[in-house]
């Protein structure tokens, strides 16, 4: 039986536009798609929806699930769709949901009195901690819906980048898009011991060489080629978070790894990975990998 691909919803716009995203996702995939509201999400979003007025946690995240439904229903009629109410704070239920689950999608944020530009306190827990795939609703809403846009891989550490990529061949494969694998690299800034800085031309093919084998060893690890997903790879010289966020404005999607090791230690979410997750013009894929 399929994994559902599942979908937290708290009735915001931005859950909303996450609910639009994932049906479409849930099509491509033939997945069912399950939407999960949890009743206790006032404690961890300041505010709720104008239209709540007074009724319990229950009742509200009721209406909430079911004029969800009814709004995927109405987009994809041939997905699968269900609707369940939590009795639960929004983490909790996420993550618990995630261990059964094809993926998390949650929207950029809730309702909270932050910028758009930045992550609910939400989405960056599940996405530090979930143990599947937790894909996080970003970008305008032209963007989301584009076609013919690439699928973006940052390959970082060898170590965690092997379910990545095989995550990001498959959401290249079913959307018929390329996919562009990007390590960025730099020069380091001062000499370290036994290694004397390199100037100009040496260091350039120094660094971009050992940033293009580790590259090919990332693709390497999963064999993903069908003949038809066109890959392309590219090392570009910047900060990471710099060089993905600048991938990510014309991309569909951004997809990259993440470390979690063994039992729940907290929040396991590196400097790139918080960037992109904050910042990206695009929906963002964090996929874990247990150390």
């Amino acid at each position: 039986m399929d994994l559902p691909l599942v979908v937290g919803v708290d009735g915001s716009d931005s859950s909303l536009r996450a609910v639009d995203w994932a049906v479409a996702e849930a099509a491509l995939h033939g997945l069912p798609l399950r939407l999960i509201c949890a009743s206790r999400w006032e404690r961890y979003e300041k505010g709720l929806a104008s239209y709540t007025g007074s009724p319990s946690g229950a009742v509200v995240a009721e209406h909430i699930v079911a004029s969800c439904v009814e709004r995927a229903r109405l987009r994809s009629p041939a997905v699968r769709i269900s609707g369940e109410v939590l009795p639960d704070d929004p983490v909790s239920a996420l993550l618990r949901a995630g261990r059964e689950a094809f993926a998390l999608v949650t929207g950029s944020r809730g309702w909270s009195e932050l910028a758009e530009t930045l992550l609910g306190s939400v989405s960056l827990a599940v996405a530090a901690r979930a143990v599947c795939p937790v894909i996080v609703v970003r970008g305008p809403e032209q963007d989301r819906r584009g076609t013919g846009r690439p699928v973006v891989l940052g390959v970082g550490h060898l170590t965690h980048d092997a379910a990545a990529v095989r995550f990001a061949y498959r959401e290249a494969r079913v959307r018929g898009a390329e996919l562009h694998a990007i390590r960025a690299w730099r020069r380091p800034a001062h000499a370290q011991p036994g290694r004397p800085l390199l100037m100009h031309e040496a260091a350039h093919l120094l660094y971009e060489e050992r940033a293009t084998t580790i590259l090919d060893e990332a693709l390497r690890q999963v064999p993903c080629d069908d003949g038809e997903t066109v890959c392309r790879r590219k090392v570009v010289e910047g900060p990471a978070h710099r060089v993905l966020l600048a991938a990510a404005a014309g991309a569909d999607l951004l997809v990259v790894g993440a470390l979690r090791p063994p039992g729940d230690c907290g929040l396991q979410l590196g400097r790139v990975s918080h960037a992109v997750l904050h910042h990206a013009d695009c929906p963002v894929a964090v996929v874990p990998r247990r150390g």
